[in-house]
């Protein structure tokens, strides 16, 4: 699905930008851009498919849906990079998602939030495996969940406002916005939330019987 992905830009890019991919973003019409949407919506079920086909429990459906994710996404990079030479540097600007919003930000911030989310399947399986009625708690959901979204604000807030000023749909925004800045401490903010989510869990079941 990695390489899927993968084969799917190389066909846009040779299409849109056949110079190099770079900001601002080449116009599509609104008929593209929605089956793009549509398009990573359809990736993110066929994901959901793998947990819910290869888990038995509840907690390994979710382990495997989360890792597949994650496996999903760093390979998409690694044959991006086999195939394109792109991105030239860990630092690179990459349009990450586009549902609900536009998600934007350097391709070392998804790759790092993929290990975080093979950690955080990995301790859910190892724990399910010890004793299956364990699950998180919604106080460790809380540091989770508020993690993941302070990292989608990381990579959404700089467009938004950028859109916000110049008052255009979000298609000819993308047309002229150019990223700059990205803000990290934001970006650590949410994944040290989330690693104390994970945490937390890990620590509590390791005595539950």
């Amino acid at each position: 699905m990695g390489f899927l992905e993968t084969a799917v830009v190389v066909y846009l890019r040779e299409l849109y930008y056949p110079n190099g991919f770079n900001f601002p973003l080449t116009p599509m019409s609104p008929a593209v851009g929605l089956i793009e949407i549509l398009r990573e919506a359809a990736t993110v079920i066929m994901l959901l498919g793998v947990g819910i086909l290869a888990g038995r429990t509840f907690n390994q459906r979710l382990a495997f849906f989360v890792a597949a994710f994650a496996i999903w996404d760093l390979f998409y990079y690694v044959f991006l990079k086999v195939l394109l030479n792109w991105p030239a540097s860990w630092l690179t600007w990459d349009i990450l998602f586009l549902i609900p919003v536009p998600w934007i930000g350097p391709v070392l911030a998804p790759c790092l939030v993929c290990v975080v989310m093979l950690i955080f399947s990995g301790t859910i399986y190892v724990r399910d495996l010890q004793n299956p009625s364990v699950r998180f708690s919604w106080k460790e959901w809380l540091w989770v969940l508020t993690g993941c979204l302070v990292v989608v604000i990381s990579w959404t807030i700089d467009f938004l406002q950028y859109q916000s000023s110049i008052g255009v749909n979000t298609l000819e925004a993308l047309s002229n916005y150019i990223p700059e800045h990205y803000n990290w401490w934001l970006f650590m903010l949410g994944e040290i939330l989330m690693c104390t989510g994970i945490a937390l869990f890990w620590r509590r079941s390791r005595t539950h019987k």
